[in-house]
């Protein structure tokens, strides 16, 4: 199985570390979990709203990843995409945690560049 598959997976399974992030406390209420959430603030809210951007961001890729295997795009390339993809929304997650708003913005770009470019090997 190609790398970039796995990194599918991996893009997969990150909003989940996102979600345990935000829930970790000892005042969190399984009860009404999105209340919950809602009444959040600080990092806490943050690692929410990453959880959110995450599972939005991985349709388009995971897409990317098998459209460009599907067309016989260049699999070295697409392994390079994928794990940069990856890489980029952790840096991406953790930027968003730490607050930090313009560079948060300027990995949330390249990941999408990433996908982008995942597409565009596939018309190789």
């Amino acid at each position: 199985m190609s790398p970039a598959f796995w990194c599918v997976f991996a893009a997969g399974a990150l909003p989940f570390a996102f979600t345990l992030t935000a829930k970790w406390s000892r005042e969190y209420n399984n009860h009404t979990p999105r209340l919950w959430l809602e009444t959040n603030s600080g990092w806490r809210q943050r690692a929410h709203w990453v959880q959110l951007n995450s599972f939005e961001a991985f349709p388009p890729f995971a897409a990317a990843v098998i459209i460009a295997h599907l067309c016989k795009g260049p699999v070295a390339l697409a392994n390079v995409f994928a794990l940069s993809f990856v890489l980029l929304r952790l840096a991406y997650g953790l930027a968003y945690l730490a607050n930090t708003a313009l560079l948060r913005s300027v990995l949330w770009m390249a990941a999408q560049g990433c996908v982008i470019a995942l597409f565009v090997i596939a018309a190789y």
